[in-house]
């Protein structure tokens, strides 16, 4: 074991140095560049009042534009317009009976994030995330009954927008850049608190593959 975990350290000590002295002959941290990107979300949600409400996660699809706008060799910005499915899954048993539930969220989110530029083909990236909320799918099935319903909680005081934060890497190479986010919202779901429903809120991690020019 112990040497199949240095020779895979090694074959990945290979392939980013390989990376990294590819990309320094190809370094454009002082360009303004332009890209699309797509990938996946891995959402669930967490409540900030420790109410007795447990959740799995569950995948969605993100995509989207960004801008990289240098500030120097080293800084910059980025501002990205995504679509973005958040969500989550839940189970149990209730009087012998097992059901779940699957909620299904749609968001475009707007990451204004600060680039930390220390290598060619490494940019890191923070800062805050405004969302708004598109529309919502909630799936139910209890024993063999399903139901799916486009607008649930209408009649709740649910927020529309959300602010959070987002922070993440994009690995340059070349053309393609490969991105990991986390993200999480700073404000509850409901808006000013008269809403019934659980008092939680976003988080996800994601991973895109993108094009840039």
């Amino acid at each position: 074991m112990k040497k199949i975990g240095l020779i895979l350290f090694a074959v990945l000590r290979i392939v980013v140095t390989g990376t990294a002295q590819e990309s320094e002959k190809y370094d454009r941290r002082e360009n303004f560049t332009f890209g699309v990107k797509a990938g996946a979300n891995l959402s669930n949600v967490w409540d900030s009042k420790g109410e007795d409400f447990d959740a799995d996660a569950k995948l969605g699809f993100a995509g989207g534009v960004f801008v990289g706008i240098p500030i120097g060799r080293y800084i910059g910005v980025q501002p990205e317009v995504l679509f973005s499915q958040k969500g989550f899954r839940a189970s149990g048993t209730l009087l012998g009976t097992s059901y779940s539930y699957k909620k299904t969220t749609n968001w475009i989110d707007i990451p204004l994030q600060f680039q930390i530029k220390p290598l060619a083909f490494l940019t890191i990236l923070v800062g805050p995330q405004v969302s708004f909320r598109v529309s919502e799918r909630n799936e139910y099935t209890f024993g063999n009954n399903s139901t799916a319903q486009e607008k649930e909680f209408k009649n709740d005081n649910i927020r529309k927008n959300m602010l959070g934060i987002s922070t993440g890497f994009d690995i340059n190479i070349y053309h393609v850049v490969v991105s990991g986010r986390a993200s999480w919202d700073l404000q509850n779901n409901r808006g000013d608190g008269t809403s019934t429903t659980p008092r939680y809120r976003n988080q996800f991690v994601q991973l895109t593959i993108g094009f840039k020019i």
